[in-house]
């Protein structure tokens, strides 16, 4: 179906479109694969942290059958810094599924796709569209706002998806569907801004019915979000006498599943007892209670680590990995057990050193 809208939004991205290393240049097919990996990657993440994630990893892997072939740990490592760590075991496991069950052919309907692990229903049309050329309807958040600014949309989300989806049902052509999804992105995220939207460099703007009323940023109309609740631990950073510090691997299933971890205390409401954290802690050692905090976000809690460092020596633990500093780039180390280390670092540095004895 092709519309007034339909062909004044393709017009315009045929001359303002963003260029990205996963986008196909216009009049060259998609490479599923790209569209795929970019797809996962950018779950929650913003474009600009994503590019250099992405070209690594295609470089290194350049197809879906190269990264079915990886180990694991490679690509989780790959992964480290670029956060919700599941989505890095669901591509590797569904690069082995559509290897080794559909050789090496991605499934090119949004059925197929939903099969696959780690693709939900927003990235099984995304694929869908972009990659095959199907009429689905792929919803984001810049598409969540330049629509409910289009139709004055008063609904709150996340209520308001299905109305969103019926107007685009409406004017998803048949010929250019992935052109146009990736058009509604991209109108989202350069002109149809969250603040100060450049109205008129919209193709949209004489049928918006916000813009008309000279209220463009009530739009989307959202409900007030919960205050998250906060988790306390403590973390305990072991290191020998070489600076080398001592890691472990989480367990594969739950939140940061498969990657290196400093260890803690359990993340609960409160702060441990100190019976209760040293009972954690991974050997019985001097540990010194570093001064300040760490603080990092998840999805749904906030968790705050007071950190207690060591110095011990190799034989005081079992199993784990030690690694040396310049070498934990080397590693599956996720965001917040980087900042672990940092602060435990950065301690140190600031912690004046005893003088020699016999010295003035």
């Amino acid at each position: 179906m092709t519309t007034a809208l339909t062909a004044a939004l393709l017009a315009w991205y045929d001359r303002h479109r963003r260029v990205m290393p996963w986008r196909a240049a216009a009049g060259h097919a998609p490479d599923p694969y790209r569209v795929w990996l970019a797809e996962i990657m950018l779950q929650q993440t913003t474009v600009a942290t994503v590019g250099p994630y992405f070209d690594a990893f295609v470089k290194r892997w350049p197809t879906v059958a190269a990264l079915a072939a990886a180990p694991r740990d490679d690509v989780l490592q790959a992964w480290a810094g670029l956060g919700y760590y599941a989505r890095a075991r669901n591509l590797h496991a569904c690069a082995q599924v559509v290897a080794h069950e559909h050789g090496g052919v991605f499934p090119d309907t949004e059925e197929g796709l939903l099969a696959l692990p780690g693709i939900g229903p927003y990235t099984a049309a995304s694929i869908a569209a972009i990659a095959f050329g199907r009429p689905s309807v792929v919803i984001d958040g810049n598409v969540e706002r330049v629509v409910t600014r289009l139709h004055a949309i008063a609904t709150p989300l996340p209520k308001a998806k299905a109305e969103i989806r019926a107007v685009l049902a409406e004017i998803v052509p048949e010929d250019r569907p992935g052109d146009f999804a990736q058009a509604t992105m991209d109108l989202g995220a350069t002109v149809c801004s969250p603040r100060k939207p450049r109205c008129m460099l919209c193709p949209w703007k004489l049928a918006c019915r916000a813009r008309a009323a000279g209220e463009a940023e009530r739009y989307p109309v959202k409900l007030p979000r919960a205050k998250r609740p906060v988790r306390r631990a403590i973390a305990f950073v072991l290191s020998d006498r070489t600076g080398a510090v001592w890691l472990r691997k989480r367990a594969d299933e739950g939140l940061l599943g498969g990657m290196m971890e400093v260890p803690s205390s359990e993340w609960a409401k409160s702060d441990p007892s100190e019976k209760e954290a040293r009972a954690a802690a991974p050997a019985a050692l001097a540990w010194r209670t570093l001064p300040g905090k760490v603080r990092h976000g998840f999805t749904h809690f906030e968790l705050e680590l007071t950190v207690w460092a060591a110095r011990g020596r190799r034989a005081d633990v079992e199993g784990g990995q030690w690694v040396a500093i310049d070498g934990l780039g080397d590693v599956a180390l996720p965001t917040l057990m980087r900042k672990v280390i940092a602060h435990a670092l950065k301690d140190a540095r600031d912690t004046p050193k005893a003088k020699p004895p016999g010295r003035a």
